[in-house]
């Protein structure tokens, strides 16, 4: 016998039993594979039911509190009650509404200034004095759920007339019309349903140990500040971290195997491309190796072993956590900011797109000089995540906005400093809709520093498009002058010169061009029409040629300031309410948003014309996410950003704002000067900015803020009946004005603003705010009113 053969015979001397072993250990393999691919089925049915029940529980609590809230509505209209409003007695008519409604549990009317809630908010309850306060901003009945005799409630609260007095009238039900629509839905066992209202879970079914993380798959129940929040339970990976379909093809792969090593060597015969024979043609087995080697296992790295083996990119110890602001990211060049850093960004901006299935992404820049080699750099990076990139080039921030659109990727970038000075840059992101800010744009630094950053096999596609036109051609076609308008156009060099004298001729302007050449050093003057004294060129070509109007944009294009031929800085409040009264004349009852900044006479302005206003916190990013969150028609900030959803996509945009504002402006037969100051107006500062140090801003305003609303609970002093809003900064509203003082999120500084109805109440307000500020600034800090 050859050496050859015996090697062989020693290597089977187990004999039969060596296929038998194989077989058995493959079976195991497959039952391993066979039960991971059912486990994850089951998960995925439990997942689909839970979304079912989610919604189901959407529509339940919408359809629970609405009646309520109509039926609210009703009984206020009652005769009794109306009747005993009129006679401004508050017992009477808490009495009339209680008797004429079963369920209420109770019912009280309690005058505008709700001085028996403040003088005790403890006892009265945070959450029933945040209800009656809503009513009164609302000006409608509005639902929420309150603590109140020492339980969960459903609290209704709705704006009346008492006598000649303001009031509000509380209604008090029981938490069931909420808790039996729960009752109704049969949601998983496994998983989480509940129903929450800011942090207050208010019903809860399923696997409560789930909750913590349960807005994963919220979704709002309508405008009743609830919202139904549900979650799964996590599920184990496969092996080798295949999902359902490769674990059941593994599985059944396995499961051959095992059965023709069963079936012996004769069977085993009659398949030629599976036997394995000797030099003497006798059949050996067929081995774990070689039936693998006929179809092997795809290999799929874990998210364990992936996690384990994350290893940082070069250069990651160059970027700065402060470049990741509030709205966007924005840093100084050569210190904080260049193509190194740029690139690490673009591959956490692809792994957080590709995280959430997308794969697109648009991007462009504006005018300044650093532009090109950033953008460069940030699309190495996006396509080293495996992202395939369009670059639109030189384009405003809108326009940017418009193509993620328009080209249907959903996910864009703008590498842009805005406004700030030319040595400065950034990046503005959107991913699939939603513009990025607060935690979500921290997390790409936190994905930087962690090794979290996706490295594809191979780069994603890049492709270079051109969309000005589309832009142009898009709003042409909904917007045209009824008659023509001469209108001066100042980019301030910014990258809005590209675009706007084009687009305003194409709706019917007569266009006369200001900065509108290019130029990221800014050599005339500093593109934000914020500022007053940047529009003093733009005021004086407006006269030199008699024009209507004048137009301001800032850097990048997404916002809008406005001068009149007069020379008058109509400040963008007051714009909004321009808008707002023409949006609402299509949209009765829309929704209009508004930052803190804005003129106390806008909310009035709104309701009058049939809107419902909202007070919100400034800043861009915050504006679009409350306006997906509300479906509002409308927004618009102090600052020139404006949010269009009607006709539009609900992005800010100065350059659409501006043609919006000229198709209102040409429908008039007056002079625009004579339209735009036949609105409200009120003694007011623009904005004014106090540096301080970096990293104090917040701090100083919460210092502030303590110490005023310990004034308003002492009778007499001069904070006392003032109305404090605290959703961003300090806003006090008195009778006849108001101040303001938050923290930029942007850079190291206060902004404030005051106004009143004359000069001796706006020094009043800026006297107490003054004293306040000097109370915690260094001493000898100029203050600049």
């Amino acid at each position: 016998m050859s050496q050859g053969k015996e090697s062989r015979r020693l290597r089977m001397a187990p004999g039969r039993s060596t296929p038998l072993l194989l077989a058995v250990l493959l079976l195991l393999l497959a039952g391993w594979f066979g039960w991971s691919a059912f486990s994850q089925w089951r998960q995925a049915g439990t997942g689909a039911a839970l979304e079912q029940s989610r919604d189901a529980a959407v529509s339940g609590v919408q359809e629970a509190v609405q009646p309520q809230l109509k039926q609210f509505a009703t009984q206020l209209e009652g005769e009794p009650v109306r009747a005993a409003l009129a006679a401004g007695d508050a017992g009477a008519a808490a009495l009339a509404v209680r008797e004429a409604w079963n369920g209420v549990e109770d019912a009280q009317v309690l005058e505008a200034d709700l001085a028996p809630a403040y003088a005790d908010p403890a006892a009265f309850g945070y959450s029933r004095l945040a209800l009656l306060e809503l009513a009164l901003a609302e000006g409608k009945p509005v639902a929420r759920v309150v603590r109140d005799d020492n339980a969960p409630r459903l609290g209704l609260a709705a704006p009346v007339q008492l006598g000649d007095a303001a009031a509000v009238v509380y209604i008090r039900q029981p938490l069931t019309r909420l808790s039996s629509v729960f009752d109704a839905i049969n949601s998983p066992d496994s998983a989480f349903l509940g129903l929450r209202q800011g942090g207050f879970t208010v019903v809860q079914k399923g696997n409560t140990a789930l909750g913590g993380s349960a807005d994963a798959l919220a979704r709002p129940a309508g405008d009743t500040g609830l919202r139904v929040v549900a979650e799964l339970p996590d599920v184990s990976a496969g092996p080798l971290g295949l999902g359902v379909v490769p674990c059941a093809l593994v599985a059944a792969l396995l499961l051959a195997t095992a059965l023709l090593l069963l079936l012996g060597r004769k069977r085993l015969a009659k398949l030629p491309a599976l036997r394995n024979k000797g030099e003497d043609g006798q059949d050996e087995g067929l081995t774990l190796g070689e039936a693998l080697q006929q179809e092997p296992l795809p290999v799929v790295e874990s998210p364990r072993t992936a996690a384990a083996a994350a290893v940082l990119e070069p250069g990651t110890e160059a970027v700065q956590a402060g470049i990741f602001r509030a709205y966007d990211i924005r840093g100084v060049l050569g210190t904080e900011l260049n193509a190194g850093v740029a690139t690490l960004i673009g591959q956490a901006i692809g792994s957080e797109v590709l995280d959430r299935g997308l794969r697109e992404v648009v991007v462009g820049r504006d005018g300044r000089l650093s532009g090109p080699e950033l953008a460069e750099a940030l699309i190495e990076g996006l396509r080293r995540s495996g992202c395939d990139v369009i670059d639109i080039g030189l384009a405003p921030t809108p326009v940017v906005y418009f193509a993620g659109y328009h080209l249907r990727a959903g996910s864009c970038v703008v590498v842009t400093g805005s406004h700030n000075p030319p040595d400065y840059n950034g990046f503005k992101i959107v991913v699939g809709g939603e513009t990025l800010s607060g935690d979500a744009i921290t997390d790409l630094y936190r994905r930087i520093q962690e090794g979290r950053l996706q490295r594809a096999d191979s780069p994603g596609d890049l492709q270079q498009r051109e969309v000005i036109d589309d832009y142009i051609q898009r709003i042409a076609d909904d917007v045209q002058l009824d008659r023509p308008l001469k209108v001066v156009a100042d980019a301030g060099n910014g990258v809005a010169g590209a675009v706007a004298p084009q687009l305003l001729e194409a709706i019917g302007a007569e266009v006369i061009p200001l900065y509108c050449d290019v130029d990221g050093s800014f050599p005339n003057h500093h593109p934000d029409p914020s500022e007053p004294h940047n529009l003093e060129d733009l005021i004086q070509t407006v006269k030199r040629f008699d024009a209507d109007l004048g137009v301001a944009f800032d850097g990048d294009g997404d916002r809008l300031g406005v001068v009149t031929r007069d020379g008058k800085v109509i400040f963008a409040d007051r714009l909004l309410m321009l808008f707002a009264a023409d949006v609402l004349m299509r949209n009765p009852g829309a929704m209009v948003i508004y930052d803190v900044k804005c003129t106390g006479k806008l909310s009035d302005y709104i309701l009058r014309n049939g809107g419902s206003p909202m007070m919100w916190k400034t800043g861009h990013s915050l504006v679009k996410a409350k306006m997906r969150e509300t479906d509002a028609e409308l927004a618009g900030e102090m600052s020139g950003h404006f949010f269009f959803k009607e006709r539009w996509y609900g992005f800010d945009d100065g350059l659409y704002a501006a043609a919006r504002l000229l198709e209102i402006l040409a429908q008039h037969e007056d002079d625009p000067a004579g339209v735009l100051d036949a609105l409200p107006d009120a003694v007011s500062t623009p904005e004014l900015k106090v540096a301080v140090e970096d990293g104090t801003p917040h701090a100083l305003v919460a210092l502030i803020t303590a110490a005023v609303q310990a004034q308003a609970q002492v009778e007499g002093s001069a904070f006392a009946g003032a109305r404090l809003a605290t959703i961003d900064g300090l806003r006090a509203d008195f009778n006849d004005g108001w101040g303001l003082v938050r923290a930029s999120n942007t850079t190291p500084v206060l902004v404030l603003r005051f106004e009143a109805n004359d000069e001796a109440g706006l020094e009043r307000i800026k006297a107490l705010f003054r004293e306040q500020l000097q109370q915690v600034l260094p001493a000898g800090t100029e203050l600049p009113f």
